[in-house]
């Protein structure tokens, strides 16, 4: 069971991984704490346990998404209004 979801940890390591390239600590700062996340449950053999684990990774990744897309809108708000609207 555990090698089924395989594919699914790779999957997410490799999209995280994608992701970190635009995190505002740098990309290296992302890669090596992913990296110790990754190995810190790589002996994991709960096959529920991996399935939580996986999940978290989702949020992970929809809180990373999140953050792009409020700096981006950050950005283009600064570029095209300004501030003394009064």
């Amino acid at each position: 069971m555990a090698n089924s979801l395989r594919g699914e940890v790779v999957k997410l390591y490799k999209n995280l991984l994608y992701l970190g390239r635009e995190y505002p600590k740098g990309a290296d700062y992302f890669r090596s704490r992913l990296k110790a996340a990754f190995l810190k449950n790589k002996d994991e053999k709960d096959p529920e346990k991996i399935k939580q684990l996986i999940a978290r990774g989702e949020f992970v990744i929809k809180e990373l998404e999140a953050l792009y897309f409020l700096r981006k809108y950050r950005a283009m708000k600064q570029r095209y209004y300004s501030d003394d609207n009064q």
